[in-house]
């Protein structure tokens, strides 16, 4: 019963974790950029896209498709980060009102979000906890943003806000700021961006979704997947998956041979008692199900005492999050919780059915034992 209890206790857990590290990666690649990005056509592969003016009747066509939830425009920038002691290359990304604020506050380790303006570009940026860290610089400093164009321009800006995500992909390269900045210094116009960025309501229906946004959007447009951008965390999210899979594969066929070594175990020590009940008119059927009903019990106590302590330790951590994690090597402060209760569910029931119907193999030997040899035995 140990075993199964183990058995049951790590494969819940390793569920919820790995659906939390997903989940939890997953989102902070989303708060930096949709599941869809839009950009017009163009030859040169830079961070700096192309402006252009996103036409009324396609937006709302985009917009009218039952699986987008949110749409906001976008530009990217190249620029050089100036402190009094440091100086550090990075990409602003421009954003505006329509910005979803929500889905990137919980990288905001202090500060707040950009204040806009009506009437001008605001002056406040937000900085990676480790830009800050690298040029020394803090909440309310000011510092200057140098533009290599022709001709070169600089402006000053002011911190209002610090996040963290722990992806060194995204935290040493961008900065937020206001999009319409980006407008003044490339020559836009109010309504120009350089990207559309897409939400979808449920990540599964990404390539779908992905699908009828491009039968919707401009002749001159392009369309890039999150899953396409970052091409190799997802790949390393997917084989997650698999070593997952590999790891309750391994603790089933424990969990197997465990029961069936039990059963074997009860046979043999209880040989004389089947005889004896065969000798009394008792059928084998009748003598197989006393062993398959403790049998079952088995199971099903460890399969419940290892489910109830695997929730109770998941919804701990998941409250609390009394595990932590050192965030420059896993990208978050503490172990994650998610509850993938589908996935859950499933894996008891096929671990029942499994543990079940292997159940009869060893009552084989049950009609191999002899009653007159059984007591004689005895």
């Amino acid at each position: 019963m140990i075993i199964i209890f183990l058995g049951f206790l790590l494969s819940v857990t390793s569920l919820c974790i790995l659906d939390g590290f997903k989940t939890s990666i997953r989102e902070k690649i989303f708060s930096f950029g949709a599941h869809i990005h839009l950009t017009k056509y163009d030859l040169d592969k830079s961070y700096e896209e192309s402006p252009f003016i996103i036409q009324h009747s396609t937006l709302d066509s985009i917009k009218a498709i039952p699986t987008v939830q949110h749409v906001q425009g976008v530009s990217h920038k190249p620029c050089l980060l100036k402190s009094d002691t440091e100086i550090q290359g990075v990409i602003l990304k421009g954003v505006g009102p329509d910005f979803d604020i929500g889905r990137f506050k919980n990288n905001i380790v202090a500060g707040s979000f950009i204040k806009f303006n009506d009437t001008t570009y605001s002056k406040q940026i937000i900085v990676s906890e480790k830009i800050a860290a690298k040029l020394k610089i803090k909440i309310g400093d000011s510092l200057l943003l140098y533009f290599v164009q022709n001709p070169p321009r600089f402006r000053k800006v002011e911190i209002c806000g610090i996040y963290q995500t722990g992806l060194e992909e995204l935290d040493e390269l961008f900065i937020i700021g206001d999009i319409q900045l980006n407008r003044v210094l490339s020559g836009w116009s109010p309504k120009q961006i350089g990207g559309m960025e897409i939400y979808v309501s449920d990540f599964n229906m990404l390539d779908s979704t992905a699908s009828l946004v491009y039968k919707k959007m401009d002749y001159d447009m392009q369309i890039q997947l999150i899953t396409d951008k970052y091409l190799q965390i997802f790949d390393w999210l997917d084989l997650l998956n698999r070593n997952v899979t590999i790891f309750l594969v391994l603790i089933m066929g424990v969990s197997i041979f465990v029961i069936v070594a039990t059963l074997i175990v009860m046979i043999m020590e209880r040989t004389p008692m089947v005889g004896l009940l065969k000798a009394f008119g008792t059928t084998n059927t009748e003598v197989s199900k006393i062993f398959l009903w403790n049998g079952f019990k088995i199971i099903l106590t460890g399969m419940t005492s290892g489910n109830i302590v695997a929730l109770a330790l998941c919804a701990l951590q998941y409250y609390t999050g009394i595990v932590p994690l050192d965030a420059e090597n896993y990208f978050m402060n503490s172990v994650p919780i998610e509850f993938p209760w589908v996935a859950i569910i499933l894996v008891n029931t096929a671990g029942l059915a499994i543990l079940s119907l292997v159940l009869w193999a060893p009552i084989y030997f049950i009609s191999r034992v002899s009653p007159v040899k059984s007591i004689k035995f005895n």
